[in-house]
């Protein structure tokens, strides 16, 4: 039977005494976020060197900010180094009997194929839209139910035995099992406050969670270093609920859901920071690759999945504050547009250019301004995320 390296480890434990350290979740989350670090630090300049010479170079749009036609040709797809990274040391360190982290892994690993193709289709067809909305949002639909199916009786059940036995009582009961409390949605600082959702609210919730998040930080994710420290930010807090869900100690003592194996999360959420950070080297101003739809898109839908196990939806929105604004500011800035042209027969815009990032651009602030000024506004609303652990 095929094992991780920290289950083997510890099974030389016995002959071997200083090897039980590996038993522990946090050493081993050291270790992952350690190991993803070093992978990308060390691959970067390999995987930007392979881009460079494929010719994968970053498209820019016609009606781009006009600062940004230098950056054309600069290799995109870096995503690859993040996922590469990711899944490398996930599957080094973590327990391969849990549940949660397969799924989180498939997901990510679908919506970056879903990127890489889109990636793909711009460098190889020069066309700077890539994959049409309608096929994009198909697959991400796709697979953000089936995560959410996967989910709804993963969450419920205690084990991987008991999940099952749940999804033949679900079907053998004409679709209609009530789920337990811990499947509710939570309302942050309030101790006890759940609303029951049932299969079909939980799982049209998850979808909307997986997907939205993964397009939210895809349109984040247009000025050199924006996108991947807050998704480093946001992926530590939630390995944070992660922990504290997933023990049996500290979720009854500050009042959350205990989800058995949650807890694993911590491992793929520290692996992900550990890759962020790596990516982060190349990808600070002025960047030396870009990540592409193939890092966005994977990243996003991986940051929704855990929040949805974890059971804070809510509070993903708030640590992600700066990923809702920017999905908010193009949904606005085009409602605005077709309303206006409709009404007075000439579309007029609400900001200067959307998504936020850019018009702040078109304001006068330095593109470093406004990445380092996110960073810190995600940073204010982590800390605001991370009080909801006691304040309840």
């Amino acid at each position: 039977m095929l094992v991780s390296v920290a289950a083997w480890l510890q099974s030389l434990s016995p002959e071997l005494g200083f090897l039980r350290v590996f038993q522990y979740l946090t050493f081993r989350a050291v270790m992952a976020a350690t190991t993803a670090l070093l992978i990308g630090v060390i691959a970067g300049p390999w995987v930007i060197r392979k881009l460079a010479e494929l010719k994968i170079g970053q498209p820019v749009r016609g009606y781009a900010m006009e600062t940004h036609l230098s950056k054309s040709g600069t290799p995109t797809m870096g995503g690859v180094l993040i996922l590469m990274a990711i899944a490398v040391s996930t599957l080094l360190w973590f327990d391969w009997t849990n549940r949660f982290v397969w799924i989180v892994l498939l997901v990510t690993l679908g919506f970056g194929a879903i990127g890489w193709v889109d990636d793909w289709r711009k460098v190889v067809n020069k066309d700077p839209e890539g994959m049409r909305s309608r096929e994009k949002y198909f697959w991400q639909s796709v697979i953000g139910l089936v995560a959410a199916l996967l989910l709804v009786f993963s969450i419920s059940g205690d084990t991987n035995a008991h999940v099952m036995q749940l999804i033949y009582e679900w079907v053998r009961s004409g679709f209609t099992i009530d789920l337990p409390p811990a499947a509710g949605l939570l309302v942050p600082f309030f101790k006890e406050v759940s609303y029951p959702l049932g299969v079909l609210g939980f799982v049209v919730l998850s979808y909307l969670v997986i997907v939205g998040s993964s397009n939210a930080v895809n349109l984040t994710d247009g000025l050199d270093g924006l996108a991947i420290m807050p998704v480093v930010m946001v992926g530590s807090s939630l390995g944070v609920f992660a922990y504290v869900t997933g023990s049996t100690v500290y979720s009854r003592y500050l009042l959350f859901p205990h989800i058995p194996g949650a807890g694993e999360l911590l491992i793929f959420c520290s692996a992900m920071a550990g890759a962020g950070l790596a990516f982060l080297w190349f990808n600070a101003h002025p960047a030396q690759v870009f990540m592409g739809d193939v890092g966005a898109l994977a990243l996003g839908g991986a940051l929704g999945t855990i929040a949805v196990i974890v059971r804070q939806e809510i509070v993903l929105a708030v640590m992600g504050g700066v990923f809702v604004a920017e999905a908010l500011s193009v949904m606005a800035q085009v409602l605005y547009f077709k309303y206006t042209k409709r009404r007075y027969g000439e579309g007029r815009r609400l900001l200067k250019m959307a998504p936020l990032h850019h018009h702040f651009e078109k304001s006068g602030w330095a593109e470093t301004q406004v990445v380092v000024r996110f960073w810190i506004v995600t940073m204010l609303l982590c800390l605001i995320g991370l009080t909801t652990l006691k304040l309840r």
